[in-house]
């Protein structure tokens, strides 16, 4: 602790991220990365990118990545906001929408974002847990409340709610901004965006660094009403004028552009995550039904912790919560075939 600190900061508790180690040869499920990498068409678009222009600044506003999202999803690009990553996107969410008198709702067990934003801009939150079957019941929002924030699917435990249980609550709420973080929405979820057209209140963020595979990038966007969009808009400006680069820019695009590679690989992880619960399940695991490129799995007989030391002096990485009622499980990305296989096998002889 340093005199130096503004009062703020002696009381914040950082968002602790999945680690990133310097060790080559890692099998690496702990941070939900791709197992695949981007698109040809988005490294060719980097390479195009990486010349003189880069001496100038880039556009402000991204149009030409807000048009092509608007595009993809059948919206307009007032209704786009695009930013450095979707955590950033989230920031100026709680800044611009999230901040009232009254309690901002999310669930106990969800993305741990949520209670670092609302310690670093005095967001007033209520914790609503999560039934017995680590399951988000949309019921339990009927509350008096400034805002409400869900991830969906969830995360870590990758339960996805449906469409129609996501506009009950945003139909229960007229009053308040309800936003759906989506960022595992395509492997196997539901977008709302479509009802973005009927809910001035809903907000939606999804993020191009899993199933788009551009996590080194930094690329996210939040949908929604054009006024809501302007609050973001607003904030963004008084902050940070230029959020995306050039080279992201021109990549995000080219993401889109490549529709195929987009299914062939979010198709193969999701293939890939279906064997590995199978193989999990036959060696006696409990895994929580996955909508996600990750699976969330505890085993009766060992210890959650035990087993992901012992995973990491196999040279397998997957990560292990410490916080109360989830202390048990193993978050497990999906990486290639050959790695989940590894994976199962290593974990065959470590409770044999």
């Amino acid at each position: 602790m340093s005199r130096f600190w503004s009062p703020i900061v002696q009381t914040l508790t950082p968002y602790v991220p999945g680690e990133q180690p310097k060790i080559a040869n890692l099998i690496k499920l702990n941070t939900n990365e791709n197992p695949y990498g981007p698109s040809p068409r988005v490294l060719e678009a980097i390479a195009a990118e990486s010349s003189d222009a880069l001496r100038l600044y880039p556009d402000p506003n991204s149009d030409r990545l807000k048009q092509t999202i608007a595009s993809y999803h059948g919206i307009a690009p007032n209704e786009v906001f695009v930013g450095n990553g979707s955590d950033e996107v989230l920031a100026h969410v709680f800044m611009a929408l999230l901040k009232h008198d009254k309690p901002l709702l999310h669930p106990d067990i969800s993305y741990s974002f949520y209670p670092v934003y609302c310690g670093l801009y005095g967001v007033n939150s209520k914790l609503v847990p999560l039934d017995d079957q680590m399951r988000i019941n949309p019921a339990d929002y009927d509350q008096d409340c400034g805002a409400i924030i869900i991830a969906n699917p969830n995360a870590p435990t990758g339960i996805a709610l449906t469409a129609a249980e996501i506009e009950t609550l945003v139909q229960a709420h007229p009053d308040q901004v309800v936003v759906i973080d989506e960022a595992y929405i395509d492997f196997g979820g539901e977008t709302v965006i479509p009802l973005i057209k009927r809910y001035p209140n809903l907000l939606v963020i999804q993020t191009l660094s899993k199933s788009r595979s551009l996590a080194g990038l930094r690329i996210g966007f939040a949908v929604g009403h054009p006024a809501l969009i302007e609050g973001l808009e607003r904030v963004k400006n008084s902050f940070n004028s230029y959020p995306l680069d050039r080279i992201a820019i021109a990549a995000g695009v080219a993401a889109y552009e490549d529709e195929s590679h987009f299914q062939r690989t979010t198709q193969a992880v999701i293939a890939t995550r279906n064997n590995l619960v199978a193989g999990l399940k036959l060696l006696g695991f409990d895994v929580l039904p996955s909508a996600t490129n990750f699976v969330f799995a505890r085993h009766p007989r060992h210890d959650a912790a035990r087993l992901a030391a012992d995973l990491r002096a196999k040279a397998i990485l997957v990560r292990h919560f410490k916080q109360a009622r989830i202390d048990q499980y193993l978050r497990i990305s999906i990486g290639t075939d050959e790695q989940c296989e590894a994976l199962v096998n290593a974990l065959q002889e470590l409770i044999a």
